[in-house]
């Protein structure tokens, strides 16, 4: 039996850092001696490496250009290790999931996103559990196949579609919640692992990466009292291709003339309005309520159950790698990475 190898990326982050007994400040770790900090990594049955950015990367500073130096990453290294766990802040991770979800294609091994709320050099961290559970599940295969072959995040427990999480704590260990999907694992004494739900690829395609990001694209959330030269500021700002449109409910606007004017007048220059609700569970339903159909009839795409985080990426993903804007209408009404329920 061929022993398995997993590679760590630390990405920078909370989970990194110790104390430095000269200042008592907390300074990132090298992680090739993680296991000095981690003794437990020692008695796992496979190999662990790791390699870090240079320079740490706060996940606040985190933007299409790292995303895809963490893709290569995993490209370079994916024909020789079994899975993946990247290190990251918890502040951008869910974005980050989403982005690598569709930037890797035919992925057909784990890469599972983790991090803690308390650095690894505190006493109370939860960053031992989440790398410990993070590289089992990473390791963990049957008939030497992948059990969770996805971009995932575990964190406190759960593991979830990485592409179906939103950061909503910044205090708890429960920092992350799935509110339109199941986890797909769950961590006690055993791991529950929820086969239904896990995304089994059957294309048989050759793994590779996209490495082209658009950045051209804007949110525009929608509040009581809104006014127009808001909406016009985010509408007709320099280069915008598209823009996501944080709605009410099930996906609701005003239905003031001079707004559906100005979202109309957009999308009759070219640029993409995607509706997603501002809630963090349920579904954009446009049908339901006569503000929704306004906002069908001119042409507003529906985001269904995507997250903001999803929306965002995957938008991002689509207009830099897409033959046309019908193409890009056409796939973002479709679950490209079970990112939304149609």
């Amino acid at each position: 039996m061929v022993e398995r190898k997993i590679l760590i990326i630390y990405t920078g982050g909370t989970i990194g850092m110790v104390n430095d007994p000269e200042t008592n400040s907390l300074i990132p770790f090298d992680f090739e001696n993680v296991s000095n900090h981690v003794p437990e990594l020692r008695k796992f049955d496979f190999q662990i490496k790791s390699i870090s950015f240079d320079p740490l990367i706060d996940s606040s500073d985190m933007n299409p250009s790292v995303w895809i130096r963490l893709v290569t990453m995993i490209e370079e290294n994916y024909s020789s290790f079994d899975g993946f766990v990247v290190l990251h802040g918890t502040d951008t991770m869910a974005y980050t999931a989403s982005a690598l979800s569709f930037m890797l294609h035919n992925l057909q091994k784990p890469v599972i996103l983790t991090g803690s709320q308390l650095p690894l050099g505190t006493i109370r961290t939860d960053g031992k559990e989440n790398l410990i559970t993070a590289l089992e599940i990473a390791a963990a295969q049957k008939n030497d196949q992948a059990l969770v072959p996805e971009v995932c995040i575990y964190f406190q427990d759960k593991l979830f579609r990485g592409n179906r999480t939103t950061k909503y704590n910044a205090e708890h260990f429960h920092a992350f919640r799935s509110d339109n999907y199941p986890p797909l694992a769950e961590v006690g004494i055993h791991i529950k692992y929820n086969y239904p739900y896990i995304r089994y690829t059957t294309l048989n395609g050759t793994f590779r990466v996209a490495k082209q990001m658009s950045t051209n694209i804007a949110l525009l959330k929608m509040f009581p009292g809104i006014n127009l030269d808001v909406v016009n500021a985010v509408l007709n700002a320099p280069n915008i291709r598209a823009v996501v449109l944080e709605t009410y409910g099930s996906g609701n606007a005003p239905t003031a003339p001079w707004f559906l004017d100005a979202i109309k007048s957009a999308i009759d220059r070219g640029v993409i309005i995607l509706n997603v609700t501002q809630c963090l569970a349920g579904s954009v339903e446009m049908w339901r309520y006569e503000t929704g159909i306004h906002l069908l009839e001119i042409g507003v795409v529906s985001g269904y159950d995507m997250t903001i985080e999803t929306a965002v990426t995957k938008l991002m993903y689509l207009l830099s790698n897409s033959a046309s804007d019908e193409e890009i209408r056409n796939n973002l009404n479709k679950s490209l990475r079970g990112e939304i329920n149609i």
